[in-house]
């Protein structure tokens, strides 16, 4: 769990400093676009289009963006036919990672993944060759300024949630995926601010690494994250704090 909290950990500075906000604002887009496609255009009937919502409106996407992204999926609007692809593969020092991407020309994003992973010292793999590492998870992050750790995990196991771990700056509430929606507005009627959610996958084991491996890993990180059809990138390394 340590090796995705600290990455969660970078991945939220990184995004609060992040000048480009149009990536975000089309991956989410994306996204709820596959999610009215497959599910519907109704949020209460649709519960991956109502995070994917939430999600959006935490990023402060307009209304209107939202909502055009709905009638695109729906067929109401045209637009692009994003398809869903897992790839995975291994990083330098044999770190597991899976990328979730969206994109309408699989042959154009395979070579472009494959050529990233060779030069980060990295290599794509097979279909399953590192999901089994992985589980699927809720993953609630709670800043721990003022709050009773006790009090909180408390709420949180009443609520539902399997687990609670304590970083330097925050509290991780795990959750079963399905109870994910649930933790989370309990937590929030009762007052805690939630300063990041999402269901999301977390390994069963890390790899430390260190030197030269860690630098390649962190810059095959940033690479993959920075391409448009990717969604979403993990991978089960730990760093040192500094």
């Amino acid at each position: 769990m340590s090796g995705h909290s600290k990455w969660s950990t970078i991945k939220r500075k990184k995004a609060k400093v992040d000048a480009q906000r149009g990536k975000i604002f089309t991956r989410l887009a994306r996204e709820i676009i596959v999610a009215a496609r497959q599910g519907g255009g109704d949020p209460d009937a649709n519960p991956r289009l109502k995070a994917a919502i939430q999600r959006a409106k935490e990023a402060n996407i307009p209304n209107e963006n939202i909502q055009r992204a709905i009638q695109k999926g729906t067929g109401e609007l045209g637009g692009a036919n994003y398809e869903e692809i897992v790839y995975e593969g291994y990083g330098p020092g044999g770190v597991a990672v899976m990328l979730e991407i969206m994109t309408d020309n699989r042959n154009r994003t395979a070579g472009e993944i494959r050529h990233l992973f060779s030069r980060y010292g990295g290599n794509l793999g097979e279909s399953g060759c590192v999901s089994w590492m992985f589980e699927k998870k809720g993953l609630i992050v709670v800043d721990r300024d003022g709050l009773d750790e006790d009090e909180l995990m408390l709420a949180a196991l009443e609520a539902g949630a399997e687990d609670m771990r304590t970083e330097d700056e925050s509290f991780e509430i795990i959750t079963a995926p399905a109870e994910f929606e649930q933790v989370r507005s309990a937590l929030v009627e009762k007052g805690i601010p939630v300063s990041e959610a999402e269901v999301t996958m977390v390994p069963q084991s890390t790899v430390k690494l260190t030197g030269k491996e860690a630098e390649q890993m962190m810059r095959l990180m940033d690479a993959l994250e920075d391409h448009d059809d990717v969604q979403e990138v993990y991978a089960n390394f730990e760093l040192e704090e500094d």
